[in-house]
């Protein structure tokens, strides 16, 4: 038995000064509450984030690995399995994915593709839920946010390498004034893969070039970079056989990133085109979420903001 407190006296959220209060039983340090309690809990946050580097154990449960946040309202499951558009997406909440009903301190949620769970429902503190599911030993850890205070900065710096690949290329759409000319001025379209542990393509073909018609003159690997500063990341791209380009990656919006060339001090701007919409998983289209192994470079940032 996990040595913590099932819900719902730490997760009070209002709800035991409510007209519905049900009294709860303190039982070797497991708070049992109603199945009221619980859809309650679970519906006091509109999204519940998953923080995957927070998971704990080494199964994987699929609709977990591939949200971003997930909504319980009134039996019904909706999920944000993209970055881009969220917060647009079924009124932010995302798409339905399924079903769910509690019980005391558990909730089964039936995934339209993926079949039954249940899990353990703990209340980590008043924000954040754990969801422990006992057939896989695993945890998920959800953080609470209400729609209009929801961190879309940390959604999107935490996940960023998943931004680059929910576009099927990205295009050139601004280059400053300033700044050294440089061999990157050429190139106007991006790809990014996750493949071979980071696999990029770029074009110079004219800006308008409609996708299907780009040719890929250069490719190579890419890496996405943590730094001290948890707003600014830094990109290399690994030319096969041409060198290498070193940018300072921002995240302008969910569709729009900037490429602050370090070496000639251009700033560019790369817009997504050909979203690549993951409603609820299937084939190449599922795509899996995994803890973060992005290394660390300890440098400052350079863009003079």
């Amino acid at each position: 038995m996990k040595a913590k407190k099932l819900l719902f006296g730490i997760f009070g959220i209002g709800l035991l000064a409510s007209s519905c209060y049900t009294e709860v039983i303190l039982e070797d340090d497991i708070i049992v509450g109603s199945p009221f309690n619980t859809d309650q809990a679970l519906q006091s946050y509109d999204l519940w984030y998953v923080d995957i580097n927070a998971t704990q154990g080494n199964g994987e449960i699929p609709f977990l690995q591939r949200a971003f946040t997930l909504s319980f309202v009134n039996g019904v499951v909706f999920a944000n399995n993209n970055i881009a558009g969220i917060g647009k997406t079924g009124n932010g909440l995302g798409v339905d994915v399924g079903s769910y009903g509690t019980l005391s301190g558990i909730v089964d949620i039936a995934h339209d593709l993926d079949g039954s769970w249940t899990f353990d429902v703990y209340a980590v503190n008043n924000g954040t839920l754990e969801l422990y599911n006992r057939r896989t030993n695993t945890s998920y850890f959800l953080d609470g946010y209400q729609r209009r205070s929801f961190d879309y900065d940390r959604l999107f710096y935490e996940n960023i390498d998943y931004l680059l690949q929910e576009f099927e290329a990205w295009e050139k759409t601004f280059t400053s004034e300033v700044g050294a000319v440089n061999e990157f001025d050429e190139e106007n379209f991006l790809r990014f893969f996750p493949d071979n542990g980071g696999y990029f393509q770029s074009s110079v073909d004219t800006q308008g070039t409609p996708i299907p018609n780009l040719q890929w003159d250069y490719e190579g690997q890419y890496r996405v970079y943590d730094t001290n500063d948890e707003t600014l990341k830094t990109l290399t791209l690994d030319y096969d056989y041409l060198g290498n380009d070193y940018f300072e990656l921002y995240v302008i919006d969910d569709s729009t990133v900037e490429l602050y060339h370090v070496a000639s001090e251009t700033v560019y701007e790369f817009t997504g085109r050909g979203f690549v919409q993951y409603l609820k998983s299937n084939g190449k289209l599922g795509k899996m979420r995994t803890k973060s192994t992005r290394e660390k470079m300890n440098v400052e940032r350079k863009r003079k903001m």
